[in-house]
């Protein structure tokens, strides 16, 4: 019998997100037996309910409410009320992501140490190594049925993923392979196998890629220790005298205000939202915020270097059909300086349908090569390229003078890239089109970056509380008893897609709030 926990109840955890972090620090935490609330501010869309059609599933699964932009990043003028593609849905952005689940390399973990001072950025080593976080990889990657990790086959490669391995080979690019994926090679965990549909990021209707929606929640339910509360749309967290957290206002689906008490509170919504919610928490005790003593909460704003490469052909490749992510080339991840940035990228293949092709394109430029650029869809290969950015403290999420319907000061996102970004993004344009040019491409273009990307940073791991928000348990070092639980703990950003750390983070977060429940030390 799924649990339902009164809002006086001031023994339970209460998690903020349902994503890959919430989702599953909230089934962790079930399964040692200790009672859980999840708010999750959207709806609940099981599987079978997902769309398979761009713009309508965008519609069904998008955090769509408006924010605001500033920065000199292409994104703010292209897309100003969204300056971030995150999911608002139980489940979180797991049930868009396209799988992708790689570890940090060594060096990923310290990277003040290893790049040295680079001006402009504000970068810092994370409390933890990659040596510490092997473990808790390797039961992320059990969790999630990770591809290529625990004796799993890989996925199929499809015409997308041959026409890089093609180029690859041409470029002598050594690792390249269909990735390693979170989706079901072979039926597994009660789930599917992938049925190569094309339609990664609409959710997933054979249920074969990982998403806490149908892996970690409802096995939480099962316990009867967990309680997911859709449409519940945090305002903010509540302390008493002392400091300590006590509880969570939300808003409910009728937009009255709840207040549900709370033990420990764990925040988990997002980069942007997180820091939201810590910065409206703001009282007379925490004039800037909770956990916000360095001055640091919202800074060190993280999207990874991203842009898009494609090239078209004499011929068909029909990329669409088949896994989104179909493949990928792991070498230009290395840290090499004499690329002319530090820092390392992923080639990972995309394709994206007409519809978000038209959107993504270019936006606003419609003329003949805009127009011919479509009508050679059908012949066309992409990749997207994703590398470490830059912390920066000025790319920072702040309160903006808008407000939400429940009269909130909705995020104000400012992003400028950093001329390490830009040396990056330019050298990978460089060698995808050349990539593509190796095998036949009539025609390569690169394409700006879009607004779907991976979020991190805002709340950053720090060894010493003047650095950062958080120590290396994700506890923030101002308030004991409360929690960051996603990308917004992230230090630097690695070459690599971040769930995988993400799920990581929480297994070992779990472990580490469970002992100190038991201890009374929160």
């Amino acid at each position: 019998m799924v649990a339902k926990f009164d809002q006086n109840d001031d023994g339970v955890v209460v998690i903020i997100g349902s994503g890959a972090g919430g989702g599953t620090l909230g089934n962790e935490l079930a399964q040692k037996g200790i009672n859980v609330v999840i708010l999750e501010a959207g709806q609940r869309h099981e599987y079978e309910d997902f769309i398979n059609d761009e713009w309508a599933s965008f519609s069904q699964l998008a955090w769509t409410d408006n924010r605001t932009t500033s920065g000199s990043w292409r994104v703010a003028k292209n897309f100003p009320n969204l300056p971030a593609w995150i999911v608002k849905a139980v489940g979180g952005s797991t049930t868009h992501w396209a799988g992708a689940s790689l570890r940090f390399q060594a060096h990923e973990f310290k990277t003040l140490t290893t790049y040295g001072h680079v001006p402009g950025a504000n970068l810092l080593d994370w409390p933890i190594t990659l040596a510490e976080m092997e473990p808790y990889y390797a039961r992320a990657e059990e969790k999630m049925g990770v591809t290529r990790t625990g004796n799993r086959p890989g996925l199929p490669g499809n015409n997308n993923f041959k026409v890089l391995k093609a180029g690859a080979d041409k470029l002598g690019y050594k690792e390249c392979h269909t990735g390693n994926m979170a989706i079901n090679s072979i039926e597994r965990d009660n789930r599917n196998s992938c049925q190569q549909t094309g339609f990664c990021f609409q959710g997933c209707k054979w249920g074969a890629k990982w998403s806490t929606l149908y892996t970690e929640i409802p096995k939480g339910e099962a316990t009867g220790k967990l309680e997911v509360r859709p449409q519940s749309h945090v305002l903010r967290i509540e302390h008493d005298a002392s400091g300590k957290v006590t509880g969570v206002v939300y808003a409910d689906k009728d937009g009255k205000e709840q207040r549900q008490k709370a033990r420990v509170v764990a925040v988990a919504g997002n980069s942007i939202e997180s820091p939201r919610i810590l910065l409206n928490s703001h009282s007379a005790m925490f004039p800037d915020g909770l956990a916000n003593s360095s001055g640091q909460v919202g800074r060190n704003y993280m999207r990874h270097m991203t842009g898009s490469v494609y090239g078209v052909f004499e011929k068909p490749v029909h990329m669409y059909r088949g896994t989104t992510m179909a493949g990928i080339i792991r070498d230009e991840a290395r840290f090499d300086p004499s690329r002319g940035f530090v820092g390392g990228y992923e080639m990972e293949t995309l394709s994206l349908g007409l519809p978000f092709m038209a959107a993504f394109l270019d936006p606003g430029a419609w003329g003949r090569e805009f127009t011919s650029a479509l009508d050679g869809y059908s012949n066309m290969a992409g990749m997207w390229l994703v590398g470490e950015d830059m912390p920066q403290e000025t790319n920072r999420i702040t309160l903006s003078s808008f407000k939400d319907k429940y009269g909130m000061p909705v995020a104000d996102v400012h992003f400028d890239d950093h001329p390490n970004d830009i040396a990056m993004r330019n050298y990978a344009y460089k060698q995808g089109m050349a990539l593509y040019e190796s095998v036949g491409a009539i025609r390569t273009f690169p394409t700006p970056p879009y607004p779907s990307t991976h979020n991190l940073g805002t709340n950053r791991m720090s060894e010493n509380a003047r650095d950062g928000v958080v120590n290396k348990h994700g506890q923030t070092h101002d308030i004991k008893n409360l929690f960051v639980s996603d990308g917004s703990q992230f230090t630097s950003g690695g070459a690599e897609n971040p769930t995988l750390t993400i799920v990581s983070l929480a297994i070992r977060q779990a472990e580490f709030i469970a002992e100190q429940m038991r201890t009374k030390t929160i």
